[in-house]
């Protein structure tokens, strides 16, 4: 996010709540209200690791053991994800490629939620 915010001139902040997909996995996210242009932009950790309550009777009994979740299982690999509601503007695609040059980013691409098995996770 800092980084986001430092080479895109963006001003994202966290929400004081995560995504709750249920009572278990929540999704921290961060927004962002672009006045210039009306946008809003959201962006959001696409994994959640939820501890296991384990009772392990061996070596790593004292050890936690996390599950992890997806908020797009399609796109696994994905760490991060921005959403943005609003009209799209010729100047997005601009961000896009400013993006994949931030230092760190190691990829950046437009995904087509028609096609998403998950898409109504999306609906926040």
């Amino acid at each position: 996010v800092y980084a986001l915010n430092e080479h895109l001139k963006t001003r994202f902040k966290r929400t004081p709540s995560d995504l709750d997909i249920s009572t278990a996995i929540a999704f921290p996210y961060f927004e962002w209200k672009d006045e210039a242009h009306d946008q809003y932009w959201r962006l959001i950790s696409n994994k959640s690791r939820v501890r296991q309550n384990l009772e392990f009777q061996d070596l790593f009994r004292n050890e936690p053991a996390y599950t992890a979740h997806h908020l797009l299982p399609e796109y696994r690999d994905v760490d991060y994800l921005i959403k943005i509601e609003g009209e799209l503007l010729p100047s997005d695609e601009d961000r896009l490629a400013l993006v994949k040059r931030i230092p760190g980013m190691i990829t950046a691409y437009s995904v087509n939620t028609e096609n998403l098995k998950s898409r109504k996770n999306l609906t926040f």
